[in-house]
């Protein structure tokens, strides 16, 4: 597919279906902030004017979108409504063959919070891992033929093969510390999240950004805990997680642990100082994120920078599901957003905003803004 163009449908790479609609289709467009998401927007313009690369890798942005952004740098909209309906036409997104209801699904997720230090102690004694020397971004078959890997441990004389498990890395201590947590719980929530903000003991804040993974598939073990060990859906939630494999145990051989280990992927991180308090954490597009704003895409089949209107009912934080309708930008990624109708919402930073964030799983519609012919004359 290609961005700019302005068909009535079009069939992507990917086997999605995209499907032309007016304005008007989209209930509560007029009415969302579309001056708070014209700032978000141009977030990610202004990493693509400076050419700077993201963090992940994804879709590269069209000739078309880079003219829009270079537009919107160069005016500074004070109409936002004019400028999305000038220079872009929205796509209703089938993840296949359109059918009745909702076409896509959401989740949600977070900044968490933690305690943490430089130097292990009683307190602190998970380590947090810099990214390996012997870790390249490639993509290899697995050696039993059916697991692609998205990257893979490169030996001196260049041979590649499957980077370790999160079970082989943590049990052989396998890695260069450069923070400390309290338990094992905390840091995987940290990588399922993709950063954390850490406190240290003298006060000081700092961020844990993503800074690549070992490959290896993610698999859910909060499902794992439904359908194996038969804990009720409610109690499965982030508190719920987190308290059980406390309470099983989180030494090596014990049951938490274990449950951990089911999960192969593991992310590593790079240390960097909160230089912005109110700022959210860097995305995969490596510009902050804004809460309810900053979405989550499959990176191989959006680019960074691009609107996505979303409509459905979500959780609005105090058990709830209300009607969600409002433009987001497409900031970040992940191992488990898979889908052309799939995204991850950023909720927001905090404890608050990770019980929200695990209640989110719902369907929506997703509408992609495409740049459009007045684009193409930009």
């Amino acid at each position: 597919m290609r961005e700019g163009s302005d068909p009535r449908s079009v069939t992507t790479p990917q086997g999605a279906v995209l499907t032309r609609v007016p304005y008007d289709a989209l209930a509560g467009f007029a009415n969302d902030d579309l001056h708070e998401a014209m700032q978000v927007f141009l977030t990610s313009c202004r990493r693509m004017a400076l050419g700077s690369p993201p963090l992940r890798l994804a879709l590269p942005q069209d000739d078309a979108l880079s003219a829009v952004c270079a537009r919107a740098l160069r005016d500074s909209p004070a109409d936002p409504l004019d400028f999305f309906t000038r220079y872009f036409s929205p796509f209703h997104v089938h993840a296949g063959e359109p059918k009745a209801g909702p076409q896509g699904f959401a989740t949600g997720y977070y900044e968490p919070q933690v305690l943490g230090a430089k130097q292990p102690s009683a307190q602190f004694s998970e380590p947090v891992y810099l990214r390996p020397a012997d870790l390249v971004n490639v993509s290899l078959a697995g050696p039993d033929g059916k697991h692609q890997y998205s990257a893979a441990r490169q030996s001196p004389d260049g041979a590649l093969t499957p980077y370790p498990t999160r079970a082989q890395i943590e049990t052989a201590r396998m890695g260069e510390p450069c923070l400390w947590l309290e338990d094992a719980v905390e840091l995987f929530m940290i990588q399922v999240q993709g950063s954390g903000r850490v406190r240290l003991p003298d006060g000081e804040v700092v961020r844990l950004v993503y800074d690549g993974r070992n490959g290896r598939p993610y698999t859910s073990i909060g499902r794992i805990l439904v359908t194996e060990h038969q804990v009720p859906v409610p109690e499965a939630s982030l508190e719920g997680l987190k308290s059980w494999v406390r309470k099983a145990g989180q030494g090596f051989g014990e049951a938490g642990r274990e449950l951990l280990h089911r999960n192969e992927s593991y992310i590593f991180f790079k240390v960097e100082p909160e230089r912005n308090p109110t700022s959210g954490p860097i995305g995969g597009e490596g510009v902050p994120l804004f809460p309810l704003r900053s979405l989550a895409i499959d990176r191989g089949i959006w680019s960074y920078g691009l609107p996505i209107w979303i409509a459905g009912m979500l959780p609005d934080g105090s058990g709830q599901d209300r009607p969600f309708q409002r433009l987001m930008i497409a900031q970040d990624t992940g191992s488990a957003i898979v889908g052309p109708a799939r995204c991850d919402v950023f909720v927001g930073r905090g404890d608050a905003a990770g019980r929200q964030a695990a209640q989110f799983r719902h369907p929506v519609d997703m509408f992609v803004f495409l740049p459009n012919e007045a684009a193409l004359r930009l």
